[in-house]
């Protein structure tokens, strides 16, 4: 189980694609090997009020925090967090070369205590595959 949540300031609105951006870190996750496709979900969320270093309008912002269930060795994590990183900033390269662009991703564990789920997607997507 992972959930990717890309948060992005407005400002890239027009420069980059968004729903491209998706599919590049989802697929960057699935090609970690450490996530079952049927689990993964990716989302964005746009940040429309947020101030970013010295305040210019310019400086812009991709931050992707990866939430994971408990129980991956440190060296699975670490692994997997650098792929995702690495080819989300060669797909950003290009803006990154011309703005100000501030590329961030963090990962947060889901305590297993607290984590509720209910979920039919790993049937229907091994289905898919057959």
């Amino acid at each position: 189980m992972a959930h990717l949540i890309v948060e992005y300031s407005a400002n890239l609105n027009g420069r980059l694609s968004i729903k491209s951006l998706i599919e590049q870190v989802h697929a960057s996750a699935i090609n970690t090997g450490m996530f079952p496709v049927g689990g993964l979900r990716t989302r964005a969320a746009q940040r429309n009020h947020y101030a970013i270093a010295d305040g210019d309008e310019s400086n812009t912002f991709v931050h992707i925090i990866v939430r994971v269930g408990h129980g991956r060795d440190p060296q699975t994590k670490q692994a997997a967090m650098q792929l995702i990183f690495d080819q989300t900033s060669e797909f950003l390269e290009q803006i990154f070369d011309q703005a100000p662009l501030a590329i961030s991703l963090e990962l947060v564990e889901i305590d297993p205590l607290y984590s509720f789920k209910k979920n039919n997607t790993h049937e229907y997507v091994k289905s898919r595959s057959v």
